[in-house]
């Protein structure tokens, strides 16, 4: 289980046994979310924040964070995906303690 980034007590996280479409998850206590990335011929055209079946989905406020998050970090954690994933490479986890804007 890559963990890719620590925000705001929000863990951003593969689990290593993931499937396309590329997504990502976020945990923050015991809640979970996650985003997929849509990408068409090389963009990410939209991200959706979906439910992890099974988890109650992240608090409205850690949402908020993430979903920011998220859309503001989408080139990195796509390339984190395929660097883990396709290259099989190692990923480095970095915390980011203030807010992004």
């Amino acid at each position: 289980m890559p963990k890719i980034f620590e925000y705001l007590g929000i863990i951003i996280m593969f689990y290593s046994n993931e499937h396309e479409p590329i997504h990502v998850h976020g945990k923050f206590q015991s809640c979970e979310s996650k985003a997929e990335f849509i990408i068409v011929d090389g963009n990410i055209i939209d991200i959706k924040i979906k439910d992890v079946k099974g988890k109650k989905s992240l608090p409205k406020k850690e949402l908020k964070e993430f979903k920011n998050f998220v859309s503001k970090f989408k080139e990195d954690i796509v390339k984190k995906w395929i660097d883990y994933f396709v290259y099989h490479k190692s990923i480095q986890c970095i915390k980011i303690n203030g807010k992004v804007k």
